[in-house]
């Protein structure tokens, strides 16, 4: 008589969990879909990933209103003590912009352009903010009052140039230079002189591709014997000149460094000051000027924007043309924001995080232009100044919402997977709306459900009635299981989130599964 064979008795299949990191690695535009970092997200909109989470972009409150037209250029008036100035260009005028609210009469009218650039200069006889735009001519602030810089002006002028055609001026060894529209040309004063005779420094004999001169810029370099300041200048056509010294018309003082060749500029407001190093946003992408001299002791990494190169490169082709390309640093936030001119009304950013190099894609600040004053940014929109990244809501787009697709996980298996659950883990001190979606095997639709979340309830300012209303308290986390389906071997977590007066941050995010077969 045979045996049976034992048949062991059969279990019911074990579900399991995971949990990943929010992607504080930012937003990734250059790896594979099917290989990019855990950390990273294919779609970061209006989120800012610092080092521990990922938080939703703070908001905007409009600074000065009533300029009448789009705001294209915004001035720092920065003394070395005492009060400084705010002035914004709109439409054919210039206003003083300092203080918030409804703005006052222009401080200068009857311009034909309203695209700036501008430097801060200081001599013996004070502080003064000069700007030139290629058409009306150069004007000088003096802390109190403005004035046109002519020939025959006082108490400044300036003689061996038609200030009409300068088009940038700089500071750069105690001296202003200033580049002549639509040439090859470059004009300097004499040392601290905001005024007096210019002199010509012609460099067409420079640039083999021709073109003509584009913007001027500052970089410091540390090159083993001490800093040492050298001045850029960068053509249409994508060559940069770097030059070193203090006196242009005295060979033993003033030499060539080199000429390189780049991407071509996006627009005449392409450089900026980042530390020691100078910043270009060209074709290729946003990167250090110290890169072209790979032999210099400083930081010769690859361009800033290598992670998100394919979304710069597309969006430096499709709108090299637009008005509007411009980088401001916000210490305070450990932020580099690069505006990206789409259209009129739909500029976008993209941010960097400075300690981590993690980039995001920002909506819903329509931004012309950019400055930093007094420790905090402003952008110049449709007839408004706009004080950025100040609130938890916008005030023209109300509610800030952001979107998030982490990076696909294969959670450690390549069998085939069923996943039941997740669990965003959010900090908040009030209810976010949130609309989440489980993505499986690399498909990048939108989220369509809405679960509901029990985190603390608070009230909407300005709208509850004072000593009836739940106002907003500490920070609480929100960890509630949200019910979803998919069947595949990677998935991710697609998740929408709209705040209105509360701040969001984003920590990790657990999912619950089960394995099944290879096949």
């Amino acid at each position: 008589m045979m045996r049976r064979p034992v048949v062991a008795p059969r279990r019911s299949q074990a579900s399991r969990t995971a949990s990943v990191s929010a992607p504080i690695g930012g937003w990734n535009a250059r790896d594979s879909i099917a290989q990019m970092p855990a950390e990273d997200a294919v779609i970061l909109t209006n989120w800012f990933p610092t080092p521990s989470n990922v938080m939703l972009r703070q908001g905007s409150t409009n600074w000065t209103t009533g300029l009448g037209n789009q705001v294209n250029s915004l001035m720092p008036y920065n003394p070395a003590g005492g009060s400084g100035k705010l002035f914004a260009a709109a439409g054919g005028s210039v206003f003083d912009v300092t203080n918030s609210g409804a703005v006052g009469a222009p401080v200068i009218s009857s311009l034909s352009s309203d695209k700036w650039k501008h430097a801060n200069f200081a001599t013996s006889a004070g502080p003064f903010l000069g700007m030139v735009n290629g058409s009306d001519g150069y004007y000088v602030y003096n802390g109190t009052a403005w004035q046109q810089v002519t020939s025959g002006s006082t108490p400044i002028s300036i003689t061996g140039v038609d200030p009409t055609t300068l088009s940038d001026i700089t500071m750069f060894a105690q001296r202003l230079f200033f580049i002549q529209k639509g040439s090859l040309n470059v004009y300097y004063l004499p040392v601290s002189s905001v005024g007096g005779a210019a002199t010509l420094f012609p460099m067409q004999s420079l640039f083999p591709r021709g073109g003509q001169l584009i913007a001027m810029g500052v970089w410091t370099v540390d090159g083993g014997y001490g800093m040492q300041d050298y001045l850029c200048f960068v053509t249409s056509e994508g060559e940069i000149a770097v030059y070193q010294g203090t006196d242009p018309s005295q060979p033993t003082t003033w030499s060539k460094v080199g000429v390189y060749q780049v991407g071509n500029p996006m627009g005449n407001r392409c450089f900026m000051k980042y530390g020691g190093d100078l910043l270009y946003i060209g074709k290729d992408g946003l990167g250090p000027v110290s890169r072209l001299l790979a032999s210099s002791r400083v930081n010769t990494q690859v361009d800033l924007s290598y992670k998100i190169q394919n979304a710069i490169s597309a969006a430096t082709s499709s709108y090299a043309t637009n008005f509007g390309w411009d980088l401001v640093l916000h210490p305070v936030a450990n932020a580099l924001i690069l505006n990206v001119p789409v259209a009129l009304g739909q500029q976008q950013q993209y941010v960097m995080n400075t300690i981590t190099g993690s980039w995001s894609n920002f909506t819903g600040w329509a931004a012309n232009c950019w400055a930093r004053f007094n420790d905090a940014i402003y952008y110049g929109g449709n007839g408004v100044v706009v004080h950025a990244w100040t609130t938890a809501n916008d005030d023209n787009g109300g509610q800030i919402v952001g979107e998030a697709l982490p990076a696909f996980n294969y959670f450690g298996t390549n069998q085939l997977k069923e996943w039941t659950m997740v669990r965003p883990i959010l900090q908040s001190n009030g209810t976010p709306g949130v609309s989440l979606g489980l993505n499986v095997d690399f498909d990048t639709t939108a989220p369509t459900s809405t679960p509901s979340f029990s985190g603390q309830s608070g009230a909407l300012w300005d709208q509850a009635q004072w000593d009836q209303a739940q106002w907003g308290g500490t920070q609480q986390m929100i960890k509630n299981w949200q019910t979803v389906a998919g069947i595949g071997y990677t998935a991710a977590m697609h998740m929408k989130v709209s705040a209105l007066d509360i701040p969001v941050s984003w920590v990790s995010t657990d999912y619950l599964m089960m394995d099944g077969a290879v096949l």
